[in-house]
């Protein structure tokens, strides 16, 4: 029997093979929370009848049915591949470093068609029974990568789902063991694409992916519910700095709107041979749009600057993620 609260609440997740397919869950995610919800239209018959006062109750009808919600989660050094994927579009195979425990996970850009997931989670009754919401079709449509002085780095996902399923058996969870990236591990790199440096004085960033997505396909034959989501605008990257004014790289950067290459690098333990544990995202250019230093007072000069991720041409943006998950 769990505990009857969110103590008790679990989240599993696998990839589907075709889209609101179910799939039972292969893996199961630390989360710190989550706001997906079954979404219903409804329909009220408003036909007139000889002194009836009130609508009939028998004449509401569920014309259609989709779901929503964000989790968050902290980015661990284990079990982050399948959101990954979903989120970047990649078909991904880790790839063994050398014959060592190391694998490399590189979720480049892409289209998402065919990348769905079953989401199910587990929600208690204070009686310590865990109740089922399974939701599948689950289409990540953005998310957001965060990590400041003395914290954890964190990912939110948004979600739109195709429908919330209730009849699934609940999937006993289990967890590896596993740590989060954090502050300590990270570094922020710029320049020439593949030649980035460190900067110094950075004490925030952000990086949120947005993927665009025409999710209202609501089409009759579908018993209410709907058609994959299609892509139907371009990515959208962007992100901030927010640091210390040590130098003035940066700040040129937004003076001249010159394009750079980014890199947020969280370095972990290390694996093998030379082999860390890493989590990168790597945008080739990106160029700044607001954020000069202004004086407010007596304290240290701390500028935030915000920027656009563009194409540079060649170079798609990608996620490198170094575990020793052997599959995703």
């Amino acid at each position: 029997m769990a505990i009857g609260s969110g103590l008790g609440a679990q989240l599993g997740i696998s990839a589907e093979s075709s889209y609101g397919t179910f799939v039972a869950p292969a893996k199961f995610l630390e989360f710190t929370k989550e706001s997906l919800v079954l979404k219903k239209t409804t329909a009220q018959s408003a036909g007139i009848a000889a002194n009836r006062l009130m609508a009939l109750s028998a004449r509401r009808v569920v014309t259609q049915r989709e779901a929503a919600g964000s989790v968050d989660m902290e980015v661990t050094n284990k079990g982050m591949g399948v959101p990954l994927q979903a989120l970047m579009g990649t078909t991904v195979t880790p790839v063994q470093q050398a014959a060592t425990a190391a694998y490399l996970q590189t979720h480049t850009l892409a289209d998402t068609a065919g990348k769905s997931l079953t989401i199910q989670k587990g929600v208690p009754l204070t009686s310590g029974t865990v109740t089922d919401k399974t939701f599948v079709g689950c289409k990540i449509t953005s998310a957001e990568f965060s990590c400041e002085v003395g914290q954890m780095l964190t990912a939110s996902f948004e979600i739109d789902g195709k429908d919330c399923d209730e009849g699934q058996t609940l999937a006993a969870a289990s967890y590896p063991s596993m740590s989060p990236f954090h502050f300590g591990q990270m570094a922020v790199k710029t320049g020439s694409f593949g030649t980035e440096v460190a900067r110094d004085g950075v004490r925030k960033v952000s990086v949120k992916i947005e993927r665009p997505m025409a999710v209202d396909r609501f089409y009759a034959g579908q018993a209410g519910l709907k058609k994959e989501p299609i892509s139907n605008d371009q990515v959208k990257v962007t992100g901030s700095v927010e640091m210390d004014y040590v130098d003035a790289v940066l700040d040129d950067l937004h003076t001249s709107d010159a394009a750079t290459s980014f890199v947020l690098e969280f370095v972990g333990p290390l694996i093998a041979a030379t082999h860390f544990e890493t989590f990168r995202i790597v945008l080739p250019a990106i160029r700044f749009d607001e954020g000069p230093p202004t004086v407010d007072g007596f304290g240290v000069v701390k500028p935030t600057l915000n920027f656009t991720a563009l194409f540079d041409g060649t170079n798609q943006p990608k996620i490198e993620y170094m575990s020793t998950d052997i599959t995703l």
